[in-house]
This record gives structure tokens, sequence and C-alpha cells, in this order.
């Protein structure tokens, strides 16, 4: 997949999806499904057979080719307004490979600048998407806001594009029933986050379509968990990963190989501890995975852990021996919760 860091660089004409996309949650498939290329020939093929031709053998001119394409924001919006960092549940990495394997061909990443975010929604039409990316189709969800102070709307858009006859394909949005069984709850990143915050990974999962993963390099620690019989694995994580509540969690985790974005079909099972490691009066954060079973070295391999659910909060322990029969207590709820279902 072809990555651009501006539209200067991009793969034209484009078929766009706009959007933030972080998580590349449920939601976001449905808007970025009209502008991959299976998609489009459909449409292009239903165009065809619904024009009326002046002969049956008249030839019909190739279908013009286009990029289907992701366009997002770098930094996030939010970043860029409040000066703070922003952590993201799929960094670019990971937001690489997770619209790569849905057949995305490009990503642009439109620098949000001071200059960007005082366009209206007008000349953020004319000049980014018509001169600069030259689209020829366009998807949004229902909620997208663009221009200066949000005052574009994913219907301003539509009426905005007829006028250079690029189509809008509005998305509504995806829900899924809450806790209540006749409640249905917009998909949202706010949501995600807002479960993985809670510890409610089985619900952050669901709206993912996929377990909530952390990916990172195993370096070396401090080596305490192996002097109590239960040796770990630290992950060094991007910087702005975001990470999930403190505790303890049931995991499957992966070698990734050295070919990008390539993951060994080998899931390992284990339990992951996030936090600050109160018991040894840690002051910083750290994310140890021990793999059951697993005797080989690890150092310099990047793993990819996938949470699956979680089994406590973290806790400081009296002494290393009462954290060490707590561990194998984790160890055996959590060969429990992974167990292959019948």
């Amino acid at each position: 997949m072809w990555v651009a860091s501006s539209t200067e660089l991009t793969l034209k004409p484009t078929a766009v999806a706009l959007g933030k996309f972080d998580g590349v949650h449920l939601g976001h498939h449905k808007v970025i499904q009209p502008i991959l290329p299976p998609a489009l020939e459909q449409t292009r093929r239903k165009e065809q057979e619904n024009t009326p031709t002046s002969s049956p053998t008249q030839p019909t001119q190739p279908p013009e080719q286009t990029y289907s394409t992701v366009v997002t924001f770098n930094p996030h919006p939010l970043e860029f307004f409040t000066g703070q960092p922003r952590p993201l549940l799929t960094p670019l990495d990971e937001k690489v490979q997770q619209l790569r394997s849905l057949g995305v061909e490009q990503l642009v990443l439109l620098p949000f600048d001071k200059e960007l975010s005082a366009l209206s929604p007008q000349d953020f039409v004319e000049q980014i998407l018509v001169k600069q990316l030259q689209c020829r189709r366009i998807s949004v969800g229902q909620d997208f806001c663009f221009g200066k102070q949000r005052r574009g709307t994913a219907k301003d858009l539509q009426l905005l594009a007829a006028k250079y006859h690029i189509p809008v394909t509005i998305v509504s949005l995806q829900t899924y029933t809450d806790h209540a069984p006749t409640q249905e709850t917009p998909i949202s990143t706010s949501l995600i986050r807002h479960y993985l915050e809670s510890g409610e990974v089985k619900n952050a999962n669901l709206l993912l379509g996929r377990p909530y993963t952390l990916i990172g390099t195993v370096v070396q620690g401090e080596k305490m968990g192996r002097t109590i019989g239960f040796p770990t694995a630290n992950l060094q994580l991007p910087q702005n990963k975001f990470i999930p509540r403190y505790g303890v969690y049931a995991v499957r985790a992966a070698i990734v190989s050295e070919t990008p974005d390539v993951t060994t079909p080998d899931q390992n099972l284990g339990v992951m501890n996030i936090g600050n490691r109160p018991t040894v009066n840690g002051s910083k954060l750290s994310v140890e995975v021990h793999l059951f079973d697993w005797c080989s070295d690890l150092y310099g391999k990047k793993l990819a852990v996938q949470l699956v659910e979680f089994l406590r909060a973290e806790q400081k322990f009296p002494c290393l021996e009462h954290l060490k029969t707590q561990i194998q207590l984790d160890c055996d709820i959590a060969r429990e919760v992974l167990r292959p279902k019948c």
C-alpha cells in the first residue's frame, strides 16, 4: 500500500474515504467499503448497463483507473488544537496494516496545520479533493464534519462535490446492541477507548472486529519475573499507543516476522501485566508478558499481543511470595479463559 505524507505524492485519480479512522473499527470498514476496487467495478458495470448505446456494436470506453484511498489527518486534529499528544488505538504502522488487509491501495496523511484548519468547506472540496487529489468518488460517515470550525457536514460535502460531478456516499452510523437487549449504541473510537480504559476488553474487541493488540519490541527488563518463576518479555511500545486499563490480562501473542506486516501464525498463550509494578516500588509504566510453556530467547523480537480478557486490576502485595501466588492464580484463570471452546 502506498503511503503519502502530502497530496503532491499521491497516486491519482482517487476514490476517497475521508475521516480520522483511528482504530479502523467496524464502523470504519463500512465507510471504506464503497471505495474499494471490487465495489467500484460493480458500480461502473451497473452504470454501463444502464447507459443506452446507439448500436449494439458501439465500443465502450474502458473505465478510468482510480486508486482506493483513505484520507486522514496528521497529527490528529485534537492534538493540533490542544497541543497535547493524542494516544492512538492504531499508530501509523498498525493503521497501514489494517487498511492493507481491507484492500485499500493508498493512505494519504493530510498535514493538519493552521492553513488546513482555516479552509472553508468549499475551499476544502475545491483545493484538496478536486484539484490536489483528483477525486472521482467519495465516501464518508454520517457524522463526518470538515472545514473551518467543522462547519461542513456530510450533506454539505455531497452538495459541494455534486458541482464537480463527484458522487458522495454517506454511510449510516453502525450500531451494536448494548447491555440492554433493545438499546443500540453507535460504534465509535471514543466508545472503544472508554471500554479499554474500563477493562471491558470483550466489548472493545467486538466493536473493533478483532482483538485489541499491543505490538512492541522485546527489550531488557529488570529480570524480576524469572526470580519468582515467571519470566516475562518486556515490551517497548510506540510512544503514541493507547494504553488500556492497568492490570492483568489473558492474552495470545505471536512473533511478528521481519517481513513487513507479517505475523507468524503460531499463537502463544499467556498473561500480560500493564502497570507500574507497585509491589517492587516501580515508578514507570511497564508492559510485561509471561508466555506459558515458552523457553526461547525473545530479546529484540517484535511481539503482537492480543488482549482477550481483563482478569484483575493492578494491586500492591505485601511481599514477593504473595505476588508469586497471585500470578500462579492468574495463569490458571487465563488458561481456562483461553481454552478452546467446543
